[in-house]
């Protein structure tokens, strides 16, 4: 017995030392697991030394833009309740009263109304760029720091067009963003955006770029020069990041959050972004001219489709053809015409409006641009001095709102809280009536024009224009309203 016992140990410790020795080496390296349903995982899983490539790390990018995107908050005046059916003149007044408002109803002002939106710091003097519709008609404009501070802010500029502004505080040694160029921006590319959705301060989230050159039509506008050429990306944006930075890995600014696609007003998975290409642009006509320098080239375009290529007999989809000019336009005197079909602008390749849209809009009145297009079979190059919407090569200085003298009554422009106030855009303001030739029309002293028949009137300057204009047909009516709110018409020089 003692000698079988004695084997078997023997037999055992052979056994295991054998398996020790033949055992492979452990090593410290990440281990794959499979993704067994039944397993579940462990703060320990979390905890790998593993060290991520340098490149796919959004550390760095975040900790360099945080500190220079703001917290961008607004404030509206109450805003006069308005009933568009009323058209009360001012001599009926004198019997129903300043409240009466036609049905036995009295007016009702709103209270006070705030906004909020995101803000990026450009420049370490206090520049920060956001978005237009962040602050528009707004009467108090503050900005809030990632590290507290706040300040006022002024508006220096806006752009409609782009859907850009422009605002300063004053301080210095601010964190900043620097410029990146959008158009090294790849699909499928890494970006950060940062900003402050639903109020939550300084939220960083992460996507890649789903698309260039995206046409959303959000900035449709009644003189059509709306640029829309945005970044396309899954990054989440909500609410609130309006305004806010889209930067690469390198912390770069390629682009200022604008917008997203939308059913239900949150993040349902894209959001676009204004190229920095185009912001720095606008940020620079801004700061030396007050307005936006719009360089045009004339054309009327039409996207390069399937359909457009049957009818008109095309052998290639590439481009945007063009359908008509303006006489005079740059495209007209570059020697373009109608059924050329644009293909790049500077060697840039154009597909879509949007694209054309965005190359051209780098420029101002006076640059010249090389066009390539196609004219049949033969592949064509020409240099294109572009205008502005006048027409000219002239630089545009921003428009003077100066009162004026005109018919013995004074017009002057409104600001921007009476604006805001009663809900309408610009304006001229008529004093001195009873000393004027308007004395007969019955308007009052005080009164807004807003509209000479279908011309929206935004400075004094119009009311000349519009009225003198007025001279030679049968008269105009003129709609505007009293600073109370209530709405009027008035017939002017029109024959009994």
């Amino acid at each position: 017995m003692l000698g079988l016992l004695g084997s078997a140990v023997l037999g055992g410790s052979v056994a295991v030392g054998g398996y020790k020795l033949l055992e492979p080496a452990r090593t410290d390296a990440p281990q794959v697991v499979a993704a067994d349903p039944n397993v579940r995982y462990t703060s320990a899983l979390h905890n790998s030394t593993y060290n991520v490539p340098e490149g796919l790390n959004f550390v760095a990018a975040a900790s360099a833009v945080t500190p220079a995107v703001v917290h961008v908050m607004t404030e509206y005046a109450p805003k006069m309740a308005q009933n568009d059916q009323i058209r009360m003149d001012p001599f009926l007044r004198q019997f129903f009263g300043d409240d009466f408002d036609g049905g036995g109803m009295r007016r009702q002002q709103q209270g006070p109304q705030v906004g909020s939106g995101s803000g990026v710091i450009i420049a370490a003097n206090g520049y920060i760029v956001t978005n237009n519709h962040v602050i528009d008609k707004a009467d108090k404009i503050e900005v809030v720091l990632d590290d507290k501070r706040k300040y006022s802010a002024t508006l220096v500029g806006a752009d409609p067009t782009t859907d850009l502004a422009l605002l300063k505080v004053n301080a210095d040694n601010l964190p900043f963003v620097r410029y990146g160029n959008s158009d090294n921006v790849k699909v499928g590319e890494w970006v950060l955006a940062v900003g402050n959705p639903f109020n939550l301060n300084s939220t960083v989230t992460a996507g890649i770029i789903s698309a260039k050159g995206r046409n959303i039509n959000i900035l449709n506008r009644e003189d059509r020069m709306g640029i829309e050429s945005f970044l396309q990306t899954d990054a989440v944006v909500n609410p609130g990041n309006s305004g806010g930075a889209l930067v690469n890995l390198n912390g770069d600014l390629v682009g200022i959050n604008s917008a997203i696609a939308s059913h239900t007003g949150s993040f349902e998975g894209y959001s676009f972004a204004v190229p920095s290409a185009i912001v720095s642009k606008v940020v620079d006509d801004l700061l030396k001219y007050k307005v936006v320098q719009r360089a045009l080239l004339g054309v009327n375009i039409r996207e390069v489709d399937a359909t457009l290529a049957s009818e008109k007999k095309l052998k290639s989809l590439d481009g945007v053809y063009v359908m008509g000019m303006s006489a005079n336009s740059a495209a007209a005197d570059a020697g373009l015409k109608e059924g050329d079909i644009i293909t790049e602008i500077n060697g840039v390749k154009v597909n879509t409006s949007s694209q054309l849209q965005e190359q051209v809009a780098r420029f101002r009145p006076g640059d010249k641009i090389k066009v390539s297009y196609l004219r049949g079979d033969d592949r064509k190059t020409a240099t294109a001095t572009l205008r502005n919407a006048s027409g000219t090569t002239d630089i545009v200085r921003e428009e003077s709102t100066a009162s004026i003298e005109y018919e013995g009554a004074k017009f002057s422009s409104l600001s921007r809280q009476e604006q805001n106030k009663l809900d309408i855009e610009g304006g001229a303001k008529i004093s001195g009536v009873r000393g004027s030739n308007f004395r007969a029309t019955g308007i009052g002293d005080g009164f807004i024009i807003t509209r000479i028949d279908k011309n929206k009137v935004t400075k004094p300057q119009d009311v000349k224009r519009y009225l003198d204009a007025a001279k030679q047909s049968q008269g105009a009516l003129v709609e505007g309203v009293y600073p109370d709110g209530r709405k009027a018409y008035y017939p002017i020089g029109q024959s009994e």
